[in-house]
């Protein structure tokens, strides 16, 4: 039996999805992959917690401490982060510093991979340690999981995808006759929608999710990267019948550090152009063995806490290191 006591920095909706994740499934996945995961500590932005079985009510949490103490205290196997990717500095600190005490580094963050990604990496190898960041690429949908190991080996000469619900469902609606901010606020009320939709709007998340991919897919340096993103204002481009508008990232294998986002005419029938609401789908040009499409994986809480769990489980149970 392979114990994985792991520390939770992040209590917000995807971090308690999480919990809840590990509490109900615990005694199961024991069985079936002899993995006994077991939150230890919960950290929020000033407040932590030791957990013995269920997480204690917020007002009786300590002021949170030093995060070394914390993960060698309770001899802390995996480092998951489920925190907002606001551009702080502190999530890529505290993901190094889980490394270099031996833990795995399980996040829904993004801001952090942006910033460290090699130093993370280097980091992770030095130490016999894995960064998973299934819940930054696509949440629910697999996208990163082809792009690390699935595609290994394959002859991938470039990547596509609609990587953003949020942008699928507002350009869904616009077609159908509605104004953007009407667009935006019903995929608001419909929980698909951040408060602040401009990242989905401008092309920037599309891009940053994408970056990671090609991070995992061709080892790129994704701090570097350069960005091209179209951005969704109104008028919209005209669409030809038997076509949908979509939000295309994309990148190629001949052009390193170049991710580009545009709004796309797509056939109905393509992969891209038959997404539905805010689903999502990523397109791998593998040569000889041809296209490999992964979608669906709508975007919640519940499917980034998902592959959150997916990841914690490989970290234990899969010899790799790095990102990789």
């Amino acid at each position: 039996m392979i114990d994985v006591p792991i520390v939770l920095v992040g209590y917000g909706p995807v971090g308690q999805e999480y919990v809840e994740l590990v509490r109900q499934h615990r005694a199961q996945w024991r069985d079936r992959y002899g993995v006994d995961l077991r939150i230890v500590a919960v950290r929020g932005r000033s407040t932590q917690t030791e957990v013995d079985g269920l997480v204690p009510p917020r007002e009786q949490w300590d002021p949170a401490g030093d995060l070394t103490e914390l993960l060698v205290g309770t001899a802390a196997r995996v480092l998951a982060q489920a925190v907002p990717s606001d551009g702080g500095d502190q999530p890529g600190l505290d993901a190094l510093r889980a490394l270099q005490l031996g833990a795995h580094v399980v996040t829904a963050t993004k801001s952090h991979l942006l910033t460290h990604w090699r130093q993370l990496d280097e980091t992770a190898r030095e130490a016999g340690r894995s960064v998973r960041i299934s819940g930054a690429t696509g949440a629910a949908m697999p996208a990163g999981d082809l792009a690390r190991s699935v595609l290994r080996g394959f002859d991938v000469r470039d990547v596509q995808g609609c990587l953003n619900g949020t942008a699928t469902f507002v350009l869904d609606q616009l077609a159908a006759g509605q104004g953007i901010a009407a667009a935006v606020a019903e995929a608001q009320r419909r929980g698909i929608a951040e408060a602040d939709p401009t990242a989905d709007l401008s092309g920037q998340d599309a891009a940053t999710k994408l970056r990671l991919v090609t991070g995992l897919l061709w080892d790129w340096d994704v701090t570097g990267a350069t960005v091209e993103a179209e951005p969704i204002r109104e008028p919209l481009p005209p669409t030809e019948p038997g076509h949908r508008l979509r939000q295309v990232a994309s990148a190629r294998r001949d052009e390193p550090g170049l991710v580009r986002v545009e709004l796309r005419a797509e056939p109905v029938a393509s992969p891209l152009g038959a997404l539905v609401g805010p689903e999502k789908a990523v397109r791998y040009d593998c040569g000889d063995a041809g296209a490999v499409t992964v979608s669906g994986g709508r975007s919640s809480p519940r499917g980034a806490a998902l592959a959150m769990v997916k990841d914690t489980l490989g970290a234990a149970l899969e010899a790799t290191t790095g990102f990789r």
